[in-house]
């Protein structure tokens, strides 16, 4: 018994140096953590139960009979974050440079059928050179498998993907269909050709940072979601996001203790808006004294800042936020904004997380670049995406709601449940120098003429009231109360049910 158990060791032994201490120590002197450490940091101490610890790939081609090593290239399992279940596959790039093989892409394939059939979210660590050349079709097929399974368990449960290495060619495509994607700046890319490919077919000449590294990722393509500095920070931030996240789409996400009254209120805010309406002020430092000790965690920072989107809490209750920013564009929607909000405000509807709206909007950004680019259809995305949800949503206006651009960010029309305004909204088709040109087109000589017309557009429309005398705006709230009004209105809102009908699935305008 005792040599049985003695070579049970070995061979576990053997399973945990992946590609062997040589290896280890070259990740490791790229700042990288190996596959394990990683998973060792994500979840809590000593619950990771490891599957499939021995499995080998079944390639006999190019001499790969002679290389078996446990594990095939892929450490997975299941574990907890905070008690909560989680499972959990980190690919080793010390094993044939963490390539996909047919047994690999089992093995990620059986814990994702395991996290749909018991309720629990996926976080994937890839650090992944791509498809195993050797096994050729075998690769593609196990790549196609595993796509299958992102499809099937989008909008069940959450899934999480975590660039800590290179993820290439068609490894990129199973995190593009998750819910988040994470990378580590300097040592993670992504991108469906590399450099070397770039160069050959169009002669570009582009470094694998610039082509797919973190900061091209989480600034210009919108691929990514955040960047950290390195695998430790990345891992701890994981951790914080997932626990703002249900398990399941049956399930609530937890409720936290929290220290901070409901019924705050922060004078603060009274001033907060500018006297001057063409000033800008940092939404940012609303949702802050909203939220439940001004814990917010936002998604894609860098990208699109005309809109800010994240998540809070609220007594203790997981809060979506979508807000405007008048820092930058002015808060103007555009294509961009549109495409990240709409992502967004899906995201929490399928796993029954509120959604908080807070508004500052002059309208849609002009121009041809705009509507060349289709800023029509992808403006509709942010329209259809909060009138699909059917989650309780809450709207602040807090200065401008112009135009279309006013209907769009979760209106009453679009079944906003309670939408407040601060005193200092403005609600009405545009603003009153473009009102006044386009009605009083015969005055546009007279200045004193125009400025009378603007004093009396501005003193008709230019505040929430005309809104509020039609039922469209609930109540005009004191902005130093935002933050009681707001968690009183969710909490009303706690047993909302409200369903769409029937129907297959709904035809986005993508």
């Amino acid at each position: 018994m005792k040599h049985i158990l003695a070579e049970l060791e070995t061979r576990r032994a053997s399973a945990r140096l992946g590609g062997g201490q040589r290896r280890i120590d070259s990740q490791h002197k790229k700042g990288k953590l190996t596959a394990r450490e990683r998973i060792e940091l994500l979840l809590d101490e000593d619950t990771f139960e490891e599957f499939d610890m021995f499995v080998t790939h079944r390639c006999t081609d190019f001499g790969m009979e002679d290389d078996k090593p446990a594990g095939d290239g892929v450490v997975t399992g299941w574990g907890t974050i905070n008690g909560r279940m989680v499972y959990v596959f980190s690919q080793d790039f010390t094993v044939f440079g963490g390539s996909l093989s047919q047994t690999h892409a089992q093995k990620i394939c059986k814990i994702m059928d395991m996290a749909v059939q018991n309720g629990a979210p996926v976080i994937g660590i890839n650090d992944s050179g791509g498809a195993r050349i050797q096994e050729g079709v075998d690769s593609l097929a196990g790549y196609a498998e595993v796509f299958q399974r992102n499809i099937e368990a989008s909008g069940i449960i959450p899934q999480i993907s975590v660039i800590m290495g290179p993820c290439a060619g068609g490894a990129v495509y199973s995190p593009a269909m998750t819910d988040f994607i994470f990378m580590v700046k300097d040592t993670s890319y992504m991108f469906v050709t590399g450099p070397d490919v770039v160069k050959t077919v169009t002669n570009e000449v582009v470094t694998a940072e610039e082509l797919g590294g973190a900061s091209t990722h989480t600034k210009k393509s919108s691929v990514a979601d955040g960047a950290f500095d390195n695998d430790v920070e990345a891992l701890a931030e994981i951790r914080r996001l997932f626990d703002f996240l249900p398990t399941n789409n049956r399930q609530k996400a937890p409720v936290r203790p929290f220290f901070d009254a409901p019924d705050r209120i922060d004078d603060s805010l009274d001033t907060l808006i500018p006297d001057n309406a063409n000033m800008p002020y940092d939404m940012k430092e609303l949702i802050n004294k909203i939220a439940d000790e001004g814990d917010f965690f936002e998604i894609q920072e860098e990208h699109a800042k005309n809109i800010i989107t994240g998540f809070i809490r609220l007594e203790g209750q997981t809060t979506g936020v979508v807000a405007n920013q008048p820092m930058v564009l002015a808060g103007c929607l555009d294509i961009d904004s549109s495409k990240k909000a709409a992502r967004f405000v899906r995201f929490c509807d399928a796993f029954e997380i509120p959604i908080l709206t807070l508004v500052d909007v002059p309208g849609f950004m002009p121009g041809t670049d705009q509507e060349y680019g289709g800023v029509i259809k992808h403006g509709a995305k942010l329209l259809f995406a909060f009138g699909e949800a059917t989650v309780p949503k809450v709207t602040v206006i807090t200065r401008k709601a112009y135009g279309g651009a006013y209907d769009v960010m979760s209106s009453k029309h679009l079944k906003g449940d309670i939408n407040y305004a601060w005193p200092t909204a403005e609600i009405a088709v545009m603003g009153a120098k473009g009102a006044v040109e386009i009605l009083y087109r015969s005055d546009l000589g007279d200045a004193e003429k125009i400025a009378r017309h603007t004093k009396s557009y501005e003193d008709r429309f230019a505040n929430p009231f005309v809104a509020a005398e039609r039922g469209f705006i609930d109540e005009v709230i004191l902005p130093r109360r935002t933050r009681l009004r707001v968690a009183r209105a969710f909490a009303s809102l706690r047993n909302k049910k409200r369903a769409m009908p029937w129907k297959k699935h709904n035809n986005i305008p993508l």
